[in-house]
């Protein structure tokens, strides 16, 4: 036997060609006019359609992942120290002062809102410009 001779034993299912008459008559399951009965239709994905309706804003929309530092005012620092206190992230934690994030103790930032009336000592801290000077002047130290 050679390869030429070979045949199938059962004969393939021959695609059903839609459109054009037969036995379902001349619109074959199309339905009449309009563009999903034509040949070659070009139908528009749904996902475009849906993104058409999304809001489009202007600029840049992600959120910076950098952590921002909490932010305290001297003002507030009164009222919970004595005078020749330390202060460090975690103390400020401890009085209430600055919260968790995400279980953690967050980098804080001092501003120089109000008036600083005691000698404190600060460790670990950012401070602002017109902060340092206050601080400085009440005869507290930054390290």
């Amino acid at each position: 036997m050679q390869l030429h001779q070979l045949s199938l034993i059962s004969k393939q299912k021959t695609k059903k060609r839609v459109g054009r008459g037969g036995k379902r008559g001349t619109y074959s399951g199309r339905g009449i006019k309009g563009q999903k009965a034509r040949a070659g239709r070009k139908l528009r994905p749904e996902w475009r359609d849906a993104l058409k309706h999304i809001p489009k804003r202007r600029g840049y929309r992600f959120k910076s992942i950098k952590e921002r530092p909490a932010v305290l005012n001297l003002d507030r620092l009164n009222p919970f120290f004595k005078d020749g206190d330390l202060i460090t992230p975690a103390v400020l934690q401890q009085k209430g002062l600055i919260a968790k994030i995400k279980g953690r103790i967050p980098a804080v930032k001092i501003l120089g809102d109000g008036e600083l009336n005691k000698k404190l000592n600060f460790k670990g801290l950012k401070v602002s410009k017109g902060a340092k000077g206050k601080i400085e002047k009440a005869g507290g130290k930054i390290n």
